[in-house]
């Protein structure tokens, strides 16, 4: 085992661990994403809510999170790390030095952007993963589906109403029809309150163009730690790394807050 202790105690070990948790991190961007994604459905947050007591009381999901979590810090840990590894090899510039035309900026800003994104999560983490676990309570609602008509409406309930754990899911009729209701607690609610804050809603755009570029080095960089430089790969790497994780990915978490702003 002392050769798993040198090679990860080294240089080129610290940056494949760094590429390893990057990559999952990512991994965890498109699942965050799509759970995401149901805030926009016009269901009265019915959807959104039903992933959101998924995500946490799910008990693999609970597992991997704690390695999510696990992960963000020891990534943020190695990189601070290596930014302060490769300056103290390095404490005097050269006299002469052209950063533009050797690298991009982003490869050269990784431990700024870095920095922004980890505020970026410790006020995300607090504002809703805090609130939703331990905060004051977000309240309960129940969606009401008529079975035949096809409709749903939602009626908000006392934050007293503790009862529900996860989703409670019941039928009833009467003589106006059949009907199924679905209560659950109601973080979309939380999100909608939030996101009426300009400068909340300010923030998260601006950082997510963190974000952008965060990945737009971080990704492609990943794939070359790992060895994985061949022509006949990195047009794809570097599309995915552009388009889906710079852009797409960015975009749509941008659009969220704007989203429940303007409505």
């Amino acid at each position: 085992m002392n050769w798993v202790t040198k090679m990860f105690s080294s240089s080129l070990g610290q940056k494949f661990i760094m590429a390893l948790t990057g990559l999952f991190l990512c991994t965890f961007l498109v699942i965050h994403m799509i759970g995401n994604l149901q805030l926009f459905k016009s269901d009265f947050g019915l959807a959104f809510n039903t992933y959101a007591v998924f995500m946490t009381t799910f008990p693999l999901i609970k597992v991997v999170s704690y390695l999510l979590y696990a992960s963000v810090l020891f990534h943020a840990f190695k990189g601070f790390m290596l930014i302060a590894k490769n300056r103290k090899a390095r404490p005097v510039k050269y006299a002469v030095q052209d950063g533009a035309a050797n690298s991009h900026w982003t490869s050269r800003n990784m431990g700024i952007l870095g920095t922004i994104i980890l505020l970026f999560i410790v006020v995300h983490m607090k504002n809703f993963w805090y609130e939703y676990k331990f905060g004051h309570d977000v309240g309960y609602t129940a969606y009401i589906q008529d079975i035949h008509k096809d409709t749903l409406v939602s009626q908000a309930m006392e934050p007293t109403y503790t009862q529900v754990k996860k989703i409670e899911e019941v039928n009833y009729s009467n003589e106006s029809g059949q009907y199924h209701v679905t209560i659950v607690k109601d973080l979309y609610k939380e999100v909608a309150v939030e996101f009426k804050e300009w400068w909340l809603v300010a923030l998260y755009v601006l950082c997510m163009f963190a974000v952008a570029f965060h990945l737009y080095h971080g990704f492609q960089s990943a794939f070359q730690t790992f060895g994985i430089n061949h022509s006949k790969f990195n047009g794809l790497i570097k599309f995915i790394g552009i388009w889906f994780f710079s852009v797409i990915i960015p975009a749509s978490f941008a659009a969220m807050p704007l989203f429940f702003f303007f409505k």
